[in-house]
């Protein structure tokens, strides 16, 4: 128990673990948001794409994440574009754009003189390498996203269950699904240092996955994946120190068990309930 608090010493582990906590408030109503709008795959595309800034920016000696967001911005307000204006169904723009950005970024990670950068903490997440720069921008971004979905968070709903309906009642449907989509593009970035390009889709589904099994209501969802989310950073955090493993690939792992632990208790209650 006291080497368990010893971690806690480390500025390196006190900096993940707020950045697990920003990151599962910003995953939690992002992903809400995308769960219930049946677009899952769209964080999985925007995430992708992204790479392709992360190449650009390696080329022309710029921030990786700055380029990452740029064009993680850009691949999510080109997939709502298309999908509503340019008459191109929303899995088809979301894999042209992940195709674009993945092979994008390979060519200019190729074209850069000199070594060939670093990738794996990019493809698969280094929590542990956060600075107090990254948590000042994740926290700006999740106190203006939290007031967001406080302040519109009917519209939210609205679009995100029946845009067609909520369109005849006057709402700017459209405007929202570019606004929200830009919060989803920018959390999916600062998600990356969690879990990288690979693994970042779970954060957006298996909190939301597990929340599902207590409860339906959008509210109600987003505080449960909120906590569930941060729950299984912190224990992949504390399995990835001190068995020395990758801590983007033990949190997921970690949330899959939480999910069918509690799935496989869910079942086994709602059996015991059947009548006999």
């Amino acid at each position: 128990m006291h080497d368990l608090f010893s971690i806690f010493q480390y500025s390196f582990f006190t900096n993940a673990i707020a950045a697990g906590f920003l990151t599962s408030i910003l995953a939690g109503i992002a992903g809400t948001y995308i769960v219930s709008r049946k677009i899952v795959f769209i964080s999985g595309g925007i995430t992708h794409a992204s790479f392709g800034g992360i190449g650009m920016a390696y080329f022309f000696g710029l921030n990786p994440f700055m380029g990452a967001a740029f064009f993680a911005v850009l691949s999510a307000l080109g997939i709502e574009w298309a999908t509503s204006k340019a008459n191109v169904r929303e899995d088809s723009a979301i894999a042209i754009l992940w195709s674009l950005g993945m092979a994008i970024g390979i060519i200019f990670v190729f074209l850069t003189p000199g070594y060939a950068p670093n990738l794996m903490s990019f493809l698969f997440g280094n929590i542990l390498t956060v600075t107090q720069t990254d948590l000042i921008y994740m926290s700006v971004l999740a106190v203006l996203v939290t007031i967001g979905i406080i302040v519109f968070y009917r519209p939210v709903l609205y679009t995100a269950f029946d845009a067609e309906y909520a369109q005849t009642t006057g709402l700017k449907t459209q405007l929202i699904k570019y606004v929200v989509a830009t919060v989803v593009a920018l959390t999916i970035v600062f998600s990356i240092r969690i879990a990288g390009i690979i693994l970042v889709l779970s954060l957006f589904t298996i909190p939301q996955s597990i929340a599902s099994i207590f409860t339906h209501d959008f509210k109600n969802m987003i505080f449960y994946s909120i906590g569930f989310g941060f729950a299984g950073i912190l224990m992949g955090l504390i399995g990835s120190y001190y068995y020395n493993l990758p801590s983007g690939a033990i949190i997921i792992f970690t949330l899959v068990l939480i999910w069918a632990l509690i799935k496989g208790v869910s079942k086994i209650v709602s059996m015991s309930k059947l009548p006999h």
